[in-house]
């Protein structure tokens, strides 16, 4: 392995609640409108395609790596997009999804085939936990984040403006590579559209 096609990238995915229970037109539907409003959210928070990866669909979700830059702290995936997706998906009044986001962050590999490890391993299996699923269903929000320890130690412990810690209970716990690790579930409050 080529370890020169390696770099540090902050993950964030979102899947849709239910999507093999939907008809093909209305996956189609929900896939548009799941698309706009993960690009309305970036761009509200000032990440443009510059910042990042180009999306790498996954059926019914997409994964957005993004690359470590200054002008894009890891606090405003948490302060600003998070809500400002939970605002769209608010405002559709039903025509959006219901969603599960994961932001984490760490070393991707590339190939030809695309990106793949551990980090990658962690935010899916994070993002695809029972726990995770659960709050969504039970939640009247139609967005549940989890984020990652990594995430948490860096940002939600330190209570900076907008991400309160007490927000985020750590009830996720998965494991990778014989390894336990933990995540934190939110659901971000929409904003005043």
């Amino acid at each position: 392995m080529n370890i020169e096609n390696m770099c540090y990238r902050v993950i964030m995915a979102v899947d849709m609640e239910k999507s093999t229970t939907r008809t093909n037109p209305a996956k189609a539907h929900l896939r548009r409108a799941m698309y706009d409003s993960v690009n309305h959210a970036l761009h509200a928070g000032g990440i443009t395609d510059h910042h990042r990866d180009p999306f790498i669909d996954r059926g019914d979700g997409v994964l957005v790596l993004l690359h470590p830059t200054e002008h894009v702290p890891k606090t405003r995936l948490l302060d600003t997009i998070m809500p400002t997706l939970a605002t769209r998906l608010v405002d559709c009044h039903g025509q959006c999804p219901r969603l599960r986001a994961v932001v984490h962050a760490g070393e991707i590999h590339y190939d030809r085939q695309g990106c793949f490890g551990e980090a990658l391993d962690t935010a899916f299996r994070l993002l695809d936990a029972p726990r995770v699923k659960a709050e969504l269903r039970h939640s009247p929000s139609p967005l549940t984040l989890v984020v990652s320890e990594d995430i948490y130690r860096a940002v939600v412990r330190h209570d900076y403006p907008n991400i309160p810690e007490a927000a985020y209970r750590g009830t996720v716990r998965v494991r990778v590579r014989g390894q336990t690790h933990r995540g934190w579930t939110h659901q971000p409050a929409g904003r005043s559209s």
